[in-house]
């Protein structure tokens, strides 16, 4: 007789590890929405801040000038609103729409960039400010300095850009809104077997006590 070896331990050791993809998944989404809420907010609060100062020089003396991120380009912070409303919509859409809404995600964090960048070394919205504050169409201005906001800007727009192409790579393998509320493989519901009433249990000894029956027999 001969002794036929069957490699049972590979096979079970293959069949016990646990999938990659699922867990490479889940990482992908949760970084995904920590980039994207993130920067939506780091860059809606940069726009509120001053990016820009200066002083307007009058005969009386100098006017003090300072230029808010809105004052300078309104632009990363629609943006971000859009990449914020992108991100959550993500879950509500599948398929291509989902590709689609990742890629305007996407566009949403390329365009905040290249908007706050532009805006790092503006003086046009500082030079609109002494002209009104003076009342001098060509009024100037002097002693121009930047903050760091604009930057703040412009890395919260890179992280927008991080959580778009991270939908575009994943996104068809994370989960909907609806996706909790569905089983795997669970079949449509059809209309409910009636089960075979158990005589011993005690509210069917009362029932059969009401209908003047014996339950003992």
């Amino acid at each position: 007789m001969t002794a036929v070896d069957h490699p049972r331990t590979g096979a079970t050791a293959s069949a016990s590890a646990p999938p990659a993809k699922p867990a490479r998944s889940g990482k992908s989404l949760a970084l995904a929405l920590i980039a994207g809420a993130a920067g939506a907010a780091v860059v809606l609060l940069a726009s509120g801040r001053t990016w820009a100062r200066a002083t307007a020089v009058v005969a009386q003396g100098e006017l003090p000038q300072t230029a808010s991120g809105q004052d300078v380009t309104g632009v990363p912070g629609a943006l971000a609103i859009v990449g914020l409303a992108a991100l959550v919509a993500l879950f509500a859409v599948r398929g291509a729409g989902r590709t689609a809404v990742a890629a305007l995600l996407a566009l949403s964090g390329l365009g905040t960039v290249v908007g706050a960048y532009l805006g790092i070394s503006d003086t046009g919205a500082l030079r609109e400010k002494a002209a009104t504050a003076t009342g001098l169409s060509d009024a100037g201005v002097q002693d121009v300095s930047h903050t760091f906001w604009p930057w703040a800007a412009v890395v919260g727009g890179l992280l927008l850009l991080v959580a778009g192409v991270l939908a575009l790579l994943y996104g068809r393998r994370w989960p909907a809104m609806s996706g909790r509320y569905e089983r795997a493989g669970a079949s449509p519901r059809g209309p409910r077997r009636r089960t075979a009433a158990d005589p011993d249990r005690p509210e069917e000894m009362w029932k059969s006590l009401d209908r003047g029956e014996d339950p003992t027999r």
